[in-house]
């Protein structure tokens, strides 16, 4: 394997429920724990000669937190917009399928 290949896959390793949940944070008087949607993925080729090439990308969607109080109650709040965000497709899929059995009724 190359260098350059066995480099990228030693940077994903990292990459993993550690980058989901954030470290701890006090924030008034409040223990927050961050969470996040994370995903990646990465590809490679080559012509069978000496050209190849390769990439990858990922995204982080911050979803909410695990707040735990003073009490030592654990709560997850959400993050409204990007939870919302998330519920569009299926909203939309939903929606399609209600379509399709009432066209279906109709006929």
């Amino acid at each position: 394997m190359s260098d350059d290949f066995l480099a990228l896959v030693e940077a994903f390793k990292k990459v993993g429920v550690s980058r989901a949940y954030g470290p701890p944070l006090q924030i008034g008087g409040e223990e927050l724990i961050p969470v996040a949607l994370v995903s990646f993925g990465f590809g490679g080729g080559s012509d069978g000669g000496n050209a190849a090439g390769g990439g990858g990308g990922g995204f982080v969607l911050p979803v909410g937190v695990y707040g735990r109080n003073a009490s030592g109650r654990v709560t997850f709040q959400p993050n409204t917009v990007v939870v919302l965000a998330m519920l569009l497709p299926l909203v939309g899929a939903v929606g399609v399928s209600i379509r399709g059995v009432v066209r279906a009724l109709r006929a």
